[in-house]
């Protein structure tokens, strides 16, 4: 018994030497608790703590969350606030939530912390060039405004109030973005702020709620008649014609045409198929790689036989650049390709391009526009939208509605002209 007192007193005396120890360095927090909830909802208590010779004081909320599963052990969390009303009332939340099944466990991170997390381990699944953008957006304009904040504290106008300065900025020397910019913006933030939803981080998305700016097309300048004889003159005798030439008849994005092999490609019976498309990496000296076509959808395209003879024509060429190259030639396989045989380069394209069109009277004119110019005449000529979709790859036949819709309405004016027309003539009888 002796021996247990003595133990018992040694024990105490460290216990009270410790407590000292932690006054001296003005860390000691007395707390005086004031009352528990009913049915173990929780307890508050108030808490009063000298930092720095400053005395603070605050409410503190104390509720059980669930048990650990590994070790049975209750998981129990605290809250806290300025008053002892406030702190109730977030308890009664939480065990209302805890009630219905609709509880989220507190997130620590940052928004910034959570946006690192998102971009390292959940762009898995995404194109590399597209995993570049969502980074730079993060990076240049998220994380900058908004990475400080608590990921659990993000509501819907503070990230509303973010997108409204990002459109008209309060500091004059800030250039403001586009209202396309923003929705690109919001769309890599919405995905973020989905998947931390997803994994439990978040009850909800706070960027659902929010109001984007309207965002206006830019006009396209598909090729009058006049203008396809005027470029067809001009490109006689380019480096690239036959490139030119066989990306105005087919619709083929820049991409996929300089991606083309010539396994691709079916001479006898004049099919070719769109399994890929040439990208470069978004940064200095980045290089050249195959990636798949837009919407990750391989197409068959039957060709005009005047395309079938320019493919031709391009094969003759090569052949010709082959053996000029000699052993300076890499064999890539590539219908379009430089003196010796490696990818061509995107500027080198548009470039020679752009000169052209200058020379036509036409330098507003995109290599985007040649798809244009061929939709507008596959329209033009009858045929049906979904051909016209599948044609060119779009995800949906809406969507290419929506983009040539002002080609089927003056079809419907010119349709309906024609029925004046027959009206008239039967009528006269």
């Amino acid at each position: 018994l002796s021996r247990k007192l003595n133990l018992h007193n040694s024990r105490a005396g460290y216990i009270i030497e410790v407590v000292h120890s932690v006054r001296r360095k003005g860390a000691y927090m007395p707390r005086i608790k004031t009352g528990k909830g009913a049915g173990g909802a929780g307890s508050i208590r108030k808490i009063t703590t000298t930092r720095n010779g400053k005395t603070y004081t605050y409410w503190q909320g104390r509720y059980t969350e669930g048990f650990d599963p590994g070790t049975g052990k209750q998981i129990q969390r605290s809250i806290t606030g300025k008053t002892q009303k406030e702190v109730a009332q977030k308890l009664r939340q939480i065990t209302a939530s805890l009630d219905d099944g609709t509880y989220k466990a507190p997130c620590k991170l940052t928004v910034g912390e959570w946006l690192d997390i998102w971009t390292q381990d959940y762009l898995g699944g995404v194109k590399a060039s597209t995993a570049y953008l969502y980074k730079k957006n993060v990076e240049l304009y998220i994380a900058p405004r908004l990475g400080n904040i608590k990921l659990e504290a993000l509501n819907a106008h503070t990230v509303q109030h973010f997108y409204n300065r990002l459109v008209s900025p309060t500091d004059p020397a800030v250039n403001p973005l586009s209202a396309k910019t923003v929705k690109n913006i919001h769309g890599v933030f919405h995905k973020a702020m989905q998947q931390a939803v997803l994994i439990g981080y978040l009850r909800v998305n706070p960027t659902d709620a929010c109001a984007l700016p309207r965002v206006i097309k830019k006009e396209m300048h598909p090729l009058e008649e006049d203008q396809v004889a005027a470029f067809l003159k001009e490109i006689q005798g380019s480096p690239h014609e036959y490139l030119y030439k066989i990306a105005l008849f087919t619709g083929l994005r820049e991409g996929e045409i300089l991606g083309l092999s010539w396994e691709h490609i079916d001479l006898e019976n004049g099919i070719l198929t769109v399994k890929r498309q040439l990208r470069k990496e978004q940064k200095k000296g980045g290089q050249y790689y195959f990636s798949l076509p837009k919407n990750n959808r391989t197409r068959c395209l039957s060709l005009a036989p005047s395309v079938v003879f320019l493919f031709r024509l391009q094969k003759l060429k090569q052949n010709g650049m082959r053996l000029e190259a000699g052993d300076a030639w890499q064999e890539n396989g590539l219908v379009f390709s430089n003196q010796t045989g490696g990818y061509l380069s995107y500027r080198t394209v548009y470039d020679c391009f752009k000169r052209i069109m200058k020379k036509i009277g036409a330098p507003a004119t995109r290599f985007h526009d040649l798809r244009h110019t061929y939709a507008v005449a596959c329209i033009k000529s009858g045929d049906d939208i979904k051909t016209v979709q599948e044609n060119l790859g779009h995800a949906t036949a809406a969507f290419t509605l929506d983009v040539y819709g002002h080609v089927t309405k003056q079809m419907k004016q010119d349709s309906a002209q024609r029925m004046e027309q027959f009206i008239q003539s039967v009528s006269i009888r």
